[in-house]
């Protein structure tokens, strides 16, 4: 029987070109700078920097801008420079670069857990995840102004990636779930909660409501809301759960009785499929030029799905597990 041959281990090591230091506290994220000699940083001492390579050889702050929170995550857009900053207070900054990168202009701010961003440029969408297991999409492009909800997680979102070329979005949960959303179709933003005494439906009164208990001498109900239209309902007029994907509820949620009969088997159809990775996600990477989608964990462990293309039907071909704890170099 002949001797297996065992692959030859490769030498060949990451060659250090330099060092940017003088962060306070961790460095959350950073991020080249295309076309620039130059690195974008955000910090959890509150700080945005951006660094670019002096005369020296050395690399100082041309941008230095204190943050309000200590800063979590960030997504940079190169083609508009773009910059938007996520914070642990729950917000995410806006700001856009000048084309020298000495200047930094803000431009919006929005409120929200943001755990993890990223961009679509064409579409010039903002997708943001949060630790109440959320996904949120802010119409930032001037279209509509709106701001739609993705429910697929049970866990907070770590991570986020997106596929501009089949329009779907890939997020990563803290328990190890893979959502794939198809974004290609038109969604709805959910209703804003409605205030009220008493149930919009029956006209029970809640139990803050003392005046109309006294006088219908009946005692007060818990207050819910239907995630379908928004309306104030007690328990017993809002018994029914649906699944309302259009609108981001891949799973079931409570609806009231009248907009569980509305919704159609068509409106129930998901638009996300499922995926467990089996370990706890901390970083996504999607290269749609060779269909890979590579995954690391607090497991010290990075997965490679490769897939033949990365759709509703998606299938995994195979998993390329590598141990980081090992000298693995390519």
């Amino acid at each position: 029987m002949a001797a297996e041959i065992q692959p030859k281990a490769l030498t060949r090591k990451p060659v250090l070109l330099s060092k940017v230091e003088g962060s306070q506290d961790v460095m959350s994220m950073a991020a080249i700078v295309p076309k620039e000699d130059g690195v974008i940083s955000v910090s959890e001492d509150r700080t945005v920097r951006v660094w670019l390579k002096r005369e020296s050889g050395q690399y100082w702050p041309s941008i230095y801008h204190a943050m309000p929170s200590p800063c979590s995550c960030m997504s940079f857009n190169p083609e508009t420079r773009r910059l938007s900053v996520g914070l642990d207070n729950g917000s995410i900054s806006e700001f856009i670069l000048s084309e020298d990168y000495n200047k930094m202009t803000p431009v919006k701010s929005y409120q929200g857990g943001v755990t993890a961003l990223c961009w679509d440029p064409v579409q010039r969408v903002l997708f943001s995840g949060s630790s109440d297991h959320s996904i949120i999409m802010w119409d930032i492009g001037g279209r509509k102004g709106t701001a739609i909800e993705l429910q697929g997680h049970n866990d907070k979102v770590q991570c986020l990636s997106y596929a501009p070329h089949t329009r779907q979005l890939i997020s990563c949960g803290a328990d190890g779930g893979i959502v794939i959303w198809n974004m290609d179709v038109e969604r709805q933003e959910t209703p804003e909660w409605l205030d009220s005494d008493s149930c919009q439906k029956c006209d029970q009164p809640f139990f803050w409501n003392f005046k109309q208990m006294w006088d219908s001498k009946k005692i007060g109900l818990r207050q819910h809301h239907c995630r379908k239209c928004g309306k104030a309902v007690c328990g017993k007029c809002s018994s029914k759960r649906s699944s309302i994907p259009l609108m981001g509820f891949e799973f079931e949620v409570r609806v009231c009785d009248t907009c569980h009969e509305s919704i159609t088997d068509e409106e129930r159809a998901p638009t996300a499929t499922f995926h467990d990775s089996k370990h706890n996600i901390v970083h996504v990477h999607f290269d749609a030029t060779r269909g890979w989608l590579l995954t690391s964990g607090t497991d010290k462990i990075i997965k490679a799905s490769a897939r033949s293309r990365l759709n509703i039907c998606t299938k995994t071909l195979f998993q390329l597990v590598l141990k980081i704890s090992e000298k693995v170099f390519f």
